[in-house]
């Protein structure tokens, strides 16, 4: 293990199911970024797809939004697949969609000045090869690692669609974790850079701390769905 990815896997948590087990617990900020649920745009037949906020979803289901919010605790139930008229298809899981990742490494090159950034992607993908790719192993994570610029954080792994689980810049100024069960994505960092990303329109984000729990039992403001493994 080269010094690229050591002081990721020396300095984060083993699995303690908190934002710091996600993001080295070693940055002054932190910041939960929502994917977006998506819905279909009217009149039919236009069906073009558009995104759905959290926020939106909690509003119309008579929920709070905030930081430690989960998705089956404001819709209601980890089993709704849909809910006509508010969002069609529920959100990435384990997955930044790309056009949020557009925009984060848009804001994150703005606080970085390394000329290369390290992206790691779960092995567990099916069959999925990646060439000249180290392995660097995290707690039930073994990941594949290689080094592309920060332009390449859509699609760094040449597979469409197909955004890191965990990326960084060589000067180590920020951290971008999206965990492959997990709908959000953590991202450790100056307050600064959090708050500019918070900041965004085109992404919805709220900060958070390291010991926030990311389970699905994390949120304790709205009513708490039964687990999302029952009846699966």
């Amino acid at each position: 293990m080269n010094a690229s990815s050591r002081w990721i896997t020396e300095a984060i948590r083993q699995f303690q199911y908190d934002v710091g087990s996600l993001v080295p617990p070693i940055f002054e900020a932190y910041a939960r970024v929502f994917h977006p649920a998506y819905g279909l745009a009217p009149p039919m037949p236009d069906t073009r797809e558009f995104t759905v906020s959290w926020k939106a979803v909690a509003e119309a289901n008579g929920r709070v939004a905030h930081p430690a919010m989960e998705w089956g605790s404001i819709v209601g139930s980890w089993h709704i697949q849909d809910q006509p008229g508010l969002w069609e298809g529920q959100p990435d899981t384990g997955r930044l969609p790309v056009h949020a990742t557009n925009e984060l490494s848009r804001i994150l090159k703005e606080f970085s000045r390394a000329d290369s950034v390290m992206y790691a992607l779960w092995n567990g993908y099916g069959e999925m090869q990646i060439q000249n790719a180290e392995m660097i192993e995290l707690p039930y994570r073994p990941m594949y690692l290689i080094a592309a610029s920060i332009d390449d954080a859509a699609e760094p792994f040449g597979i469409p669609g197909r955004t890191a689980n965990l990326w960084w810049p060589s000067d180590q100024q920020w951290c971008v974790a999206t965990d492959i069960d997990l709908m959000t994505t953590y991202v450790g960092g100056s307050a600064n850079c959090i708050q500019a990303i918070i900041n965004s329109d085109a992404l919805e984000a709220m900060p958070v701390t390291s010991d926030q729990l990311v389970t699905w039992e994390a949120d304790t403001i709205n009513p708490r769905p039964a687990p999302p493994h029952i009846g699966l």
